[in-house]
């Protein structure tokens, strides 16, 4: 476990993973140093690490009564303000864990989901966060919708609350398909664009997130594409025609990727893939310092099969 004392106003956090049989301690401390650097890119400070080893997520806390317990004197005596945990939670685990905190709960998604919100600068790039948010936020409605009382009993509990919430279903499914056909124009829009760049040969830099793709970039381009130690500095695809010694090309700097992406994440950036589906040279940015670079490599060109699961599918394979 891991604790630090944050000497800024930013909001106190504390990380909880679990280790399991699919999933090994070091593998499991791991995720969590990638999740608190998360976490400090959407602005919050980690304060402490909590990990419990079980055979599974408990389907209504995540993690067990006693290690809930723990947490619940640990927020209360340190003055925390955000749990986040490490895999995607339901809407039920996320309302009793609230409940029993009394502070704040995130999942991985919804983290990813707020820096993407954050970062986001074109209306494009915006577009695809949004939907994205909303593909989030619709199964969890029943969890997360609280400002009105539900009356109990009854087949159904057709009460006030329920009935709010098929309304904002209906809103929400409304508004999903009215993203979803602003992001098919755009994608036809960014189709012909890339064929009327004529036959230059067009190369991509792909890799992990924060690896330096963006850094090269600017060296090789002489641009100044915005880069950062952050993770997803880049969301928007930027691409330069570069010359290196009389040989022009296209170089297109990707957003980055990461372990443990929301598949709906991928869905809603399918020009991004496009453009890395359309290169003729994929340029892969590995960062050799980074303790876990080798897996990197090895997700990231591992085979489009169908036994592939859609969690672990790298993101050039079809996302349909």
């Amino acid at each position: 476990m891991q604790e630090e004392q944050p000497q800024d106003n930013r909001e106190r956090a504390i990380l909880v993973g679990l280790i399991t049989p699919m999933q090994e301690e070091r593998k499991a401390r791991e995720y969590l140093d990638e999740l608190a650097f998360l976490a400090d890119t959407a602005g919050a400070v980690t304060v402490r690490h909590f990990l419990q080893r079980a055979d599974c997520a408990n389907a209504k806390t995540f993690v067990g009564t006693g290690k809930l317990e723990e947490l619940k004197n640990y927020v209360a005596d340190n003055d925390i303000q955000l749990a986040i945990f490490d895999d995607e939670l339901s809407a039920v685990q996320i309302r009793n864990i609230e409940t029993e905190l009394q502070i704040k709960v995130l999942d991985r998604t919804n983290l990813i989901l707020d820096i993407f919100a954050k970062r986001a600068q074109t209306a494009h790039a915006k577009t695809q966060v949004a939907l994205a948010q909303l593909q989030y936020m619709l199964p969890r409605l029943t969890g997360l919708w609280t400002h009105l009382e539900r009356q109990r009993g009854g087949i159904g509990m057709r009460g006030p609350g329920e009935t709010q919430i098929e309304t904002d279903r209906r809103i929400i499914l409304s508004r999903i398909a009215l993203l979803k056909a602003e992001l098919a124009d755009i994608d036809r829009q960014k189709s012909i664009q890339r064929k009327n760049r004529g036959k230059l040969v067009r190369v991509a830099l792909v890799g992990y997130t924060n690896v330096g793709k963006s850094t090269l970039m600017n060296l090789l381009s002489k641009s100044d594409v915005f880069a950062e130690n952050k993770l997803f500095a880049t969301l928007d695809t930027t691409v330069r025609k570069v010359v290196v010694k009389n040989l022009p090309f296209l170089l297109t700097d990707t957003v980055g990727f990461i372990r443990k992406l929301p598949h709906g994440l991928v869905e809603s950036f399918k020009s991004t893939l496009d453009e890395v589906r359309d290169a003729d040279i994929l340029v892969h940015v590995v960062d050799i310092s980074h303790p876990a670079f080798e897996e990197q490599i090895r997700w990231w060109r591992k085979p489009c099969r169908k036994s592939t699961s859609r969690k672990n599918r790298p993101f050039w394979c079809s996302t349909k």
